[in-house]
């Protein structure tokens, strides 16, 4: 099944960051698909898809996948299990990174995402010694593959080994999703190697980056992020975070971020100048 998207570069997952404002924005910037954060489907929280994204989840079990799915079926692109998240969290619940030489819960969760979903599915991988074994037995199920080349004790630090992307994607016939230190610089040469790319760590405070790599004008910025995150009612708490990482780039981002780091609630961001 093809994954439907505008073009082939994609906002990577990445929790906290990718909210529903900072997704519309991207999207609005000219990213082909973009990605929620992990979600678990034991969650009631309620979670805005208005962007049609990519629904990242996570589980160790199919306790509650199959309910999950259909709640968010007519609301989503596609299905993402994450196998490749490195956080503390995941490393003590046994979930992301840390499942994956659980092989047989696995395909048992793929199995029922691939019997509950008419949607395209996707799975995300982090280099490990079971992420090849993982990808044979995913291509029976998902429809593309994202690689992340970097041990779950690198974190986001170290070079991301391209080689290692390269052999796994050799090794199935599913189109690969390549995520790892993509930039204005890289892009490019690795669109010639892999079938999609995943912006993450560069996209963050910079929506814009999209804009530039798909030749787009667009001059999106913390203001229009505020203007939806009132829209979407966020908490001030989360507001903070992100005007934080709008500064990035910015001339002053030091004295930016001093400020911000101060301000006790909306009224006040408001009056920086992010």
């Amino acid at each position: 099944m093809k994954i439907p998207c505008k073009n082939r570069i994609f906002l990577a997952p990445m929790a906290e960051i990718n909210d529903i404002a900072f997704r519309l924005l991207c999207k609005k910037a000219g990213c082909g698909l973009t990605y929620t954060g992990m979600i678990t489907p034991l969650t009631k929280q309620k979670w805005e898809m208005d962007d049609k994204p990519a629904l990242q989840l996570f589980s160790t079990s199919t306790r509650g996948v199959k309910e999950f799915i259909k709640k968010y079926e007519n609301k989503v692109t596609l299905f993402d299990y994450n196998l490749g998240c490195p956080a503390p969290t995941a490393r003590k619940q046994r979930f992301g990174y840390f499942i994956q030489s659980k092989l047989k819960t696995i395909e048992k969760i793929l199995q029922i995402m691939r019997k509950s979903t008419k949607k395209p599915i996707t799975i995300k991988l982090r280099k490990s010694k079971y992420a090849l074994k993982i990808a044979k037995i995913a291509e029976k199920y998902v429809d593309a593959i994202g690689i992340h080349p970097r041990k779950a004790n690198q974190g986001y630090s170290g070079t991301p080994d391209l080689d290692f992307a390269l052999k796994l994607k050799k090794s199935v016939k599913v189109p690969i999703i390549y995520s790892g230190n993509v930039n204005e610089t890289n892009y490019k040469s690795l669109l010639k190697k892999f079938d999609y790319i995943m912006i993450g760590r560069r996209a963050i405070g910079d929506p814009n980056i999209f804009a530039k790599l798909t030749k787009k004008k667009s001059n999106l910025g913390f203001k229009d992020y505020l203007k939806l995150a009132k829209k979407y009612k966020f908490s001030f708490t989360r507001l903070k975070r992100q005007a934080i990482s709008f500064t990035k780039r910015r001339a002053g981002a030091k004295k930016l971020r001093l400020k911000l780091i101060k301000t006790k609630n909306i009224k006040e961001i408001e009056k920086i100048n992010v």
